[in-house]
């Protein structure tokens, strides 16, 4: 299997796998992902998750697998439209839908799907290896699965257009324009990814779910008095749960809270 998974407590590693292709991506990728996130999603021990390249990779992910002929071949009007079917399944699409946070460390090249990947997550460690680069324009195609505007809501036009020309992003830029909210050596990258990720998870869940929901949703809601008002929807249902009563109570009585999800 190309995406390998490990459960830490409250926190679930998903590591993608081709070391021998640089973890290159693959239309594999796309139903094993499904399946994965279907069972974190129902997991209530889990709360957080983190995806990462298999270090043996030496990448993140090198993206699509470029040594195949049909690697962005379309061979007819029907095969499009079928691709169009198949993108609404797309990892990026899946992971954004996700309800619990999902943190990108980037131990190396995130290239092509592999950076787009990325821009689905929520939160971005970088390790002080880590590239990224979109080679799509360069091959006579161009960033899919709404790569450049993903971007740009990170990083602004100006510097997504830069990217999306094939411009690469080293760690030291990804860090210095918001894409990477952490830079780190290498060799401490998954231990910060879990120290981020255990105290995402010793948050209230409902909490952290809605918060996600909110800003995913409200960047796509055109102007900001709707969005406020969708998050005053949210935010008095979360004042009703009973962990925003434990926090309260706790933060009153000087103890740390225990959150159970209701």
């Amino acid at each position: 299997m190309p995406l390998l998974v490990e459960k830490r407590g409250a926190v679930a590693v998903i590591t993608i796998s081709r070391p021998e292709a640089r973890n290159a991506w693959g239309s594999d990728f796309t139903a094993e992902m499904k399946t994965i996130l279907a069972d974190l999603e129902g997991d209530r021990v889990i709360r957080v998750a983190v995806l990462t390249g298999d270090p043996v990779g030496g990448a993140f992910s090198a993206g699509a697998n470029l040594t195949k002929a049909e690697t962005h071949a379309v061979a007819s009007p029907g095969a499009a439209i079928e691709g169009m079917t198949i993108w609404r399944d797309f990892v990026a699409n899946q992971l954004t839908d996700f309800a619990k946070p999902v943190i990108a460390a980037v131990n190396g090249y995130a290239i092509g799907v592999g950076f787009i990947a990325t821009l689905a997550c929520d939160l971005i460690i970088a390790s002080e290896r880590a590239e990224w680069r979109m080679p799509q324009v360069k091959l006579g195609i161009m960033p899919a699965y709404g790569g450049a505007v993903r971007l740009a809501r990170w990083i602004g036009k100006g510097n997504a257009m830069r990217a999306s020309l094939g411009y690469p992003i080293t760690a030291d830029e990804a860090h210095r324009t918001g894409l990477a909210q952490w830079l780190v050596p290498h060799e401490r990258l998954l231990d910060k990814a879990m120290e981020v990720a255990g105290e995402l998870a010793a948050m209230p869940p409902l909490a952290l779910r809605l918060t996600k929901e909110s800003l995913n949703r409200g960047m796509d809601i055109p102007n900001l008095r709707d969005a406020s008002e969708a998050d005053l929807w949210r935010f008095m249902a979360l004042a009703q749960t009973e962990d925003s009563a434990e926090a309260h109570a706790a933060w009153r009585e000087k103890r740390a809270p225990d959150f159970k999800g209701l």
